[in-house]
């Protein structure tokens, strides 16, 4: 109950900040857009919110530019059926820039193998032409907790 509570509570917070602040709402559904192009794997909506200079390395250590990583999910090869944010936090260093941070719970499908954690993750997004692009993402898994 005090998890409900409290995770109620930080959603109340972020949804006030959000609400002043027009460019965080931008960003935080510049965000949705990019889960729900990578989760339907559309190859269109892929290209218009990965920035050209895309540079996205994943927790296996393998490093995808925006043409192999719409490439991967275009054909299916990679398939993300869960991402849910445990912790999501939002930065503004200098104008037109967004660094995103975090914990996220993933569950992709690639090549008959499945993976299914916690990640730790560094995201950057970048305005260009007015518009949010996700430039960069970093992550690493964490270890399991054993309750």
């Amino acid at each position: 109950m005090k998890t409900l509570l409290a995770s109620l509570a930080l959603l109340f917070v972020v949804q006030a900040f959000a609400a002043e602040n027009p460019q965080l709402a931008a960003v935080q559904a510049a965000d949705k857009a990019r889960i729900d192009a990578m989760q339907s794997g559309d190859r269109e909506k892929l290209s218009a919110i990965f920035s050209d200079e895309l540079r996205y390395a994943h927790s296996n250590g393998d490093v995808d530019t925006k043409a192999s990583f719409i490439d991967i999910l275009s054909a299916g090869k990679t398939k993300y059926v869960r991402y849910d944010y445990e912790e999501q936090g939002f930065t503004f260093p200098s104008p037109g820039i967004a660094l995103m941070t975090g914990r996220a719970h993933v569950k992709a499908e690639s090549e008959g193998k499945t993976m299914d954690a916690v990640l730790s993750f560094l995201a950057v997004w970048r305005q260009e032409k007015g518009r949010w692009r996700f430039l960069a993402w970093q992550s690493c898994k964490l270890p399991s907790v054993v309750k």
